[in-house]
């Protein structure tokens, strides 16, 4: 069919050709008027046309609500004529201001700077609603355009004096940077020389937030902690405290401003309790420098408080043990240990393995897939990152293990602390009888810091995913349960459990993931790395996470920060925008007309280059009376009667969530904020109201 359309064509132009040349095949069918008729076609005399106004070529491209025009005064040109060409750039990102920037030229060979200052390389800072614009000339070289006839007389253009038009601001407006790029190429074709030429700009630019514009005095401080995966626990009088990796401990009465007591705490345990806690590892080093995330309880039946420690040492061989003492600060007396890691069929006498599991010699799983073959991580766990809870009926259990192997839960004896030698375990690929019940990972798919918490109707398992590093990609994953043993899904029906590997730190949608990094206008560095958290139901009802993040300083440093959950309309967490205050729903206040405005919203996003510090920073959106929603983001919006319940709708995606009254992180200004769970892709969106 093809090749007789393109038959068809051939003739059609071959014919035309031949009429064009006057060829024979072509009759002339004008007919001739009879003699003595008058001729009834007047001719009219011909008049001159007008000349076409050459009004150039113009190209925009536009990215991020950045636009960059090219254009040039003409469309064709004879050699040795100038071009004279324009540069706009033009900013409407609410929020953004576009840093100084420069250009890089690709433009066809031969066609060079007029003079020494007519080929502009910069743009200066441009803020939002504004534009600006540059202009230069160029000509091409007699190589490559030699001159043949003579130049048309040159006619630069008119510009204008006032290269912003009239949007220049001048107001004094704070930047704050963020690692927010865009890049664009525009380019523009034209005819000089009888050669079809190009100007090609390419623009790499960097963009900052306009800082919220907020008195001095409304900013105020928090008394930050440093607490390396930090352990929540509330005493009986009030307290919270947070222990952590290498033996840290701070405590707070508000979950904001917090007092480090790490040298009190590493005093609370003296030469002979440090002695039995390494006798399986024998780490060397600083007494406390192995022992990594504890996790602490309050155990009725025994009365005591009883605080279980990550012992870990090399080539697998950890431990886990518990301590009491009758004090959430102390003194601890070493109790026993729960699990051992890295046992060989030499030493493994030296642990519980031969009383749970019932033999005199060690199983032939432990030795194939062992320490002396580099392949105990295939199967096995390293026995660290202890999370230790009661379930509805009482019972008590602790769920361990980072990466490797995976997460593994026993149960434990209530009246002892320690393993409950009653239970016993199938061996297969998610169980093992001396470990227990996998529940999450495997197969080294990244995955540690394992926290289970009851919020609700559900058991929550919260897993870190990704290095802790600030440049690693470190993230909190969130699966629920109706047992406290599992099975454990994400909002998609996603197990927790990996039986390959996969890389999956941000780039796989598997765990709902509350939040990644983020930076608000009132931080002066973005948060990221957020993780190894642990979380808690206060006595009146209120859930919390805690965590440790690092920022975009450069630095490794990190601290605490604090955030209350919430469940959505389909029983799902999501996490407040920002750190706790005391905030609270309040289901009388949420109605349309409060809740409508300008707000600033962060889409948790799973792809980002967290290598280079990348942080999602707030877009400016409004949700509109009539329930629409404009401008980065389009869709609808609404709110459930009676309730807190709001769904926002963006781009097709329904978040649900809740919406509430809490203080501007850093200020002491409350607006109203709203955090939602997307049912479709279980991606977290936070909005926060404008109040400037």
């Amino acid at each position: 069919m093809k090749k007789k359309f393109l038959g068809i064509l051939l003739a059609t132009s071959f014919c035309v050709a031949l009429a064009a040349c006057g060829g024979d095949t072509q009759t002339d069918v004008t007919p001739t008027p009879e003699a003595g008729v008058a001729d009834a076609t007047v001719t009219p005399e011909p008049t001159e046309a007008a000349p076409a106004v050459d009004e150039g070529t113009t190209n925009t491209m536009t990215e991020d609500m950045i636009s960059i025009t090219v254009s040039t005064n003409k469309t064709s040109y004879e050699a040795g004529e100038k071009v004279y060409y324009t540069i706009q750039i033009e900013n409407n990102h609410e929020l953004y201001v576009v840093n100084k920037s420069t250009i890089e030229y690709k433009n066809t060979a031969g066609l060079v700077a007029a003079n020494t200052l007519s080929m502009p390389t910069e743009l200066p800072q441009v803020f939002f609603g504004e534009s600006y614009e540059i202009h230069g000339e160029l000509i091409g070289n007699d190589s490559t355009f030699p001159v043949t006839g003579e130049v048309p007389a040159d006619t630069a253009p008119e510009y204008s004096a006032d290269p912003y038009n009239g949007t220049k601001t001048t107001e004094k407006i704070s930047v704050v940077k963020t690692n927010k790029t865009v890049t664009l190429r525009p380019y523009v074709e034209f005819m000089y020389g009888g050669q079809r030429v190009m100007v090609r700009a390419i623009v790499d630019l960097s963009l900052g937030m306009e800082k919220g514009k907020f008195g001095l005095s409304e900013y105020v401080g928090a008394k930050r902690t440093t607490c390396h995966d930090p352990s929540i626990f509330k005493d009986v009088d009030g307290t919270y405290y947070i222990y952590g990796t290498h033996m840290t401990m701070s405590s707070t009465k508000d979950l904001l401003n917090w007092t480090n007591q790490d040298n009190a705490w590493r005093n609370a345990f003296d030469n002979a309790t440090r002695d039995k806690i390494k006798e399986w590892n024998k780490d060397s080093g600083s007494w406390y420098g192995y022992l990594w995330a504890p996790d602490m309880i309050y155990n009725e039946a025994m009365g005591k408080y009883c605080y279980y420690l990550s012992a870990n040492g090399d080539t697998w061989k950890s431990n886990i043990v518990m301590l009491t003492s009758d004090s959430a600060t102390g003194p601890f007396e070493y109790a026993g240990s729960v699990v051992y890691g890295g046992f060989t069929a030499e030493d493994w006498t030296q642990t519980d393995a031969d009383e749970v599991l019932g033999t005199t010699t060690l199983p032939d799983r432990y030795i194939k897939q062992g320490i002396k073959n580099g392949k105990w991580g295939d199967a096995w766990p390293n026995c660290i990152d202890p999370t230790v809870f009661y379930d509805d009926e009482g019972n008590l259990w602790m769920a361990y293990g980072s990466w490797s192997g995976g997460i593994f839960i026993l149960e434990l004896d209530e009246q002892t602390g320690l393993r409950d030698y009653s239970v016993t375990y199938e061996t297969h690929e998610h169980s093992d009888a001396y470990f227990g019940k996998k529940i999450a990972g495997g197969k080294y798919v990244s995955g540690e810091a394992s926290y289970i918490e009851k919020i609700g109707d559900y058991y929550w398992l919260f897993i870190s995913y990704g290095g802790l590093e600030a440049k690693s990609g470190y993230n909190v994953r969130v699966y629920r349960s109706n047992n406290p043993d599992g099975p454990y899904a994400d909002a998609l029906g996603n197990s927790s459990l990996f039986d390959k590997y996969v890389f999956n730190y941000n780039q796989a949608n598997k765990g709902v993931r509350l939040f990644g990094g983020y930076q608000w206008r009132t931080f002066s560095v973005g948060e990221v790395a957020q993780g190894h958290n642990s979380a808690f139901v206060d006595d009146d009802g209120r859930a919390h996470i805690v965590y440790h993040t690092r920022t975009t300083d450069g630095s490794e440093g990190h601290s605490v920060r604090v955030h209350q959950l919430f469940l959505n309309k389909e029983g799902w967490l999501v996490a407040a925008p920002y750190q706790t205050t005391d905030e609270k729903l309040d289901d009388s206040v949420c109605t349309v007309e409060n809740v409508a405005g300008k707000y600033e919203v962060i889409l948790h996003e799973l792809d980002i280059d967290y290598e280079n510090l990348d942080v999602k920073t707030p877009e400016a959106i409004s949700l509109n009376a009539d329930g629409t929603v404009t401008g980065y983001y389009e869709g609808s919006w609404s709110l459930e009667e009676g309730t807190s319940y709001i769904n926002v709708t963006l781009n097709g995606v329904t978040y649900s969530g809740v919406a509430l009254e809490m203080n501007v992180e850093n200020l002491s200004r409350k607006t109203f904020v709203f955090t939602g769970l997307g049912k479709e892709n279980q991606l977290t969106l936070w909005g926060s109201k404008m109040t400037e």
